[in-house]
C-alpha cells in the first residue's frame, strides 16, 4: 500500500529537485529521503528520478506520478484535518503564496486575525515573485496565494478581490517636487527614476497609469531597478532618485523620511486578489479560511485598515 508520508517526500524531492533541500524543508536526513524515493521506484519498478551526479531530474514516471501523488497527499491531510476537528475546534495546515508587498504588509495583519479565531490553524507562507506565487496556486503546490495580477493561465483558480491598494510617487524631502507637492505627468521626463523589476504588480499598475496619460517607462530615466519596495524607500530617503512604491510602504517604513507627491490626474493603484485552487474538495481549515476573507465584515475592516494609511488629503 502506498504511503501518503513517502509520496509527501517525493513531491518535495519533485519541487525542489534536489535531494538535500528537501531534507532542508522536511526537518529529515538527506540518507532518509534518498530511502524513502527508492523505496518508491522499488514499489512502482521504475526510475523516478534521473541520477546525474549532485544534480536530479524527473523522469517520465517521476512527471506523471506529480499530479496523482499531490491529489492522494491532499486527500490525506483532508481526512486527518476532518476528523481532528469532529470535537468543534478547526485544525488544519495552510499553504499561502504572496508577492512581495501583500506577503510582508497585509498578509501578516490578515493572517493574525485569523489566527485568534482558529488558533489550531498552522499556516506557512512562500513568498515569492507574484508570477511564482500564481503559478504554485495553478500547479496546487499551495492552497492560496495572495498577489496583485487579476490574470491566470489555469483554470480551477477562483480569484477574489481583496483590497485596493493606492501606489504613489516619492520623493526626496530636499527635492524640488516635494517642495511642490504637485506636478504634471509631463514632468516625469525629468525625474530620475528608482524602479521595481517590470514583472512586479507595482510596475504593472505604474505602466496602466502612465499610458493612460500616453506616457511609458521608457520615456523615464531609471538610475537603479531593485527587487523590494524597501529598498527603494530607503534609496528615495537617501536622496538618490524618486519612485513608486505602495502607499502602505511609506506609511510603514518611511513616511517622514520623504514626500510624497501628487501628479495631476494620475491616480494609480492595484488590485490585491486571494486565489484559491478549486480543482480538488477543501479541507475544512481551508473553507474556514476562504469563508474568512470573504466575510463581509473581514471586508470592511480591510477597506477601513488601508483607508487609514492615505494621506489626509485623499479622504
Amino acid at each position: 500500500m502506498l504511503d501518503t508520508h513517502q509520496l509527501n517526500v517525493f513531491l518535495t524531492a519533485a519541487e525542489t529537485l534536489s535531494f538535500s533541500e528537501a531534507a532542508r524543508r522536511l526537518h529529515m536526513s538527506q540518507p532518509s529521503v534518498s530511502q524513502h524515493i527508492q523505496s518508491l521506484e522499488r514499489h512502482f519498478d521504475r526510475e523516478l528520478f534521473i541520477r546525474s551526479g549532485r544534480q536530479v531530474l524527473l523522469s517520465d514516471a517521476g512527471r506523471a506520478l506529480v499530479p496523482l501523488a499531490r491529489e492522494m497527499v491532499n486527500r490525506s491531510e483532508v481526512i486527518e484535518e476532518t476528523m481532528r476537528s469532529l470535537d468543534g475546534e478547526v485544525f488544519g495546515h495552510l499553504l499561502v503564496g504572496c508577492s512581495t508587498t501583500p506577503g510582508k504588509y497585509i498578509l501578516p495583519h490578515l493572517l493574525a486575525r485569523f489566527h485568534r479565531l482558529h488558533p489550531r490553524v498552522k499556516v506557512s507562507c512562500h513568498v515569492a515573485p507574484q508570477e511564482r506565487a500564481l503559478e504554485m496556486l495553478c500547479s496546487d503546490e499551495i492552497h492560496f496565494s495572495m498577489a496583485s495580477a487579476p490574470y491566470l493561465t489555469c483554470r480551477d483558480v477562483e480569484l477574489w478581490h481583496y483590497m485596493t491598494d493606492p501606489v504613489v510617487l516619492i520623493a526626496p524631502l530636499g527635492h524640488p517636487w516635494a517642495q511642490r507637492g504637485v506636478i504634471r505627468p509631463q514632468e516625469l521626463r525629468d525625474g530620475i527614476f528608482i524602479m521595481r523589476e517590470a514583472s512586479s504588480g507595482t510596475m504593472a499598475a505604474v505602466t496602466a497609469g502612465l499610458g493612460a496619460h500616453g506616457l511609458s517607462l521608457d520615456e523615464l530615466e531609471t538610475l537603479l531597478v531593485l527587487g523590494n519596495p524597501e529598498a527603494i524607500a530607503l534609496a528615495v530617503q537617501e536622496g538618490l532618485g524618486v519612485g513608486f512604491v505602495s502607499s502602505i510602504v511609506v506609511t510603514k517604513l518611511v513616511q517622514e523620511g520623504v514626500a510624497v507627491v501628487a501628479i495631476e490626474g494620475l491616480h494609480i493603484e492595484r488590485d490585491i486578489y486571494i486565489g484559491r485552487h478549486v480543482g480538488r474538495t477543501p479541507s475544512l481549515a481551508q473553507a474556514a479560511f476562504w469563508d474568512f476573507v470573504r466575510d463581509e465584515e473581514t471586508a470592511n475592516a480591510v477597506d477601513l485598515w488601508n483607508l487609514s494609511l492615505l494621506p489626509v488629503e485623499e479622504l
